[in-house]
């Protein structure tokens, strides 16, 4: 039975949203084998493990240091190369964000065995894992077999649906390996953003707006949309945010978030190729555009051909008076 290790990617002594969606896939893959995670932070992290379990995780490997409180590429890269290899896995599994792009390339080099990047989808038969991901800007779909063992896979937020598991799983602790202190690189502070601020890779509704506003000062209709949803953020694409617009962390596309929601909004975007790698896997699209030409409604399960000036206000309008009606 195939046992899969799972990476809990962890950010200010929380576990990420996107780890439930990779315990919740490894889950369906280990056929009768058991996913186990490798969970790492500054003393305290391991008040997390509980959650872990809640998604399947039979068994939740702890390693609590003061040096691994911010994250530490070359302590944390050698603990779950070292758990990999001792655990005989037949697959790693990171999330495709930020830190898991950095860190799963560093395991898979240290075990000899290639990564799959961006995995939309991952199946295990036998000896063979396969998986699907975007290759040329999102204009194909390919499959990838993996032959290495373990295959080394990072998953895109987004593509699983999280699903909670029954069960409980078992804690234990696991020193680190040498001293994560004396990392040659160390992250000595992080500036984070607004806190209040929904983030882009855990909200299940995000409504983006591109150069059809015309200017930064109607973003305000943007803004009143998602905050009428309640449980939405606001995106942009990159011509928005090289004129200033919106700070470059709202950019979604292929130079800036991957992001697979439950529903995405675009307003006033025309679907430049670039801007479709980074939101064509949400659930839902609905595109607003005068333009009925606009590359965005090709892709769109829903769309809408007007003035955004006019359609924005009366679609806030009408989810407001629905939200109040209960």
């Amino acid at each position: 039975m195939p046992n899969i290790l799972v990476f809990a990617e962890s950010r200010g002594g929380t576990v990420r949203n996107v780890v439930m969606e990779l315990l919740t896939a490894a889950r369906e893959k280990a056929a009768g084998g058991e996913v186990h995670a490798v969970l790492a932070g500054a003393p305290g992290i391991g008040a997390q493990a509980q959650r872990l379990a809640e998604f399947g995780a039979a068994t939740i490997f702890v390693t609590e240091h003061v040096a691994l409180g911010e994250y530490n590429a070359e302590a944390l890269a050698a603990l779950v190369t070292d758990r990999a290899k001792s655990g005989g896995y037949r697959a790693v599994l990171f999330a495709a964000s930020a830190q898991g792009r950095d860190l799963g390339p560093r395991v898979a080099a240290r075990l000899g065995v290639p990564i799959a990047p961006d995995a939309l989808s991952l199946t295990i038969d036998g000896d063979t894992t396969t998986v699907t991901h975007y290759v040329y800007a999102g204009k194909i779909i390919a499959t990838l077999k993996l032959s290495a063992v373990p295959a080394v896979v990072a998953l895109r937020p987004g593509a699983v649906a999280a699903v909670a598991a029954s069960g409980t799983g078992k804690v234990e602790p696991a020193p680190s390996v040498g001293d994560p202190g004396t990392a040659r690189v160390m992250v000595t502070e992080s500036i984070r953003g607004d806190s209040r601020k929904l983030d882009l890779a855990d909200a299940p509704v995000i409504v983006s707006g591109g150069r059809g506003l015309k200017a930064a000062e109607n973003f305000k209709l943007v803004e009143e949309l998602a905050e009428a949803f309640g449980n939405a953020a606001v995106g942009a694409t990159r011509a928005v945010t090289d004129e200033g617009w919106r700070p470059h962390s709202d950019q979604i596309g292929q130079t800036g978030r991957q992001v697979s929601p439950d529903l995405y909004v675009a307003v006033g975007i025309s679907g430049a190729i670039q801007h479709l790698a980074g939101m064509r896997t949400a659930r839902t699209i609905v595109a607003i555009n005068k333009d009925k030409e606009a590359p965005i409604f090709r892709i769109a399960d829903y769309g809408i051909v007007g003035d955004v000036f006019e359609i924005v206000p009366a679609l806030t309008a009408a989810i407001r008076e629905a939200k109040a009606k209960g």
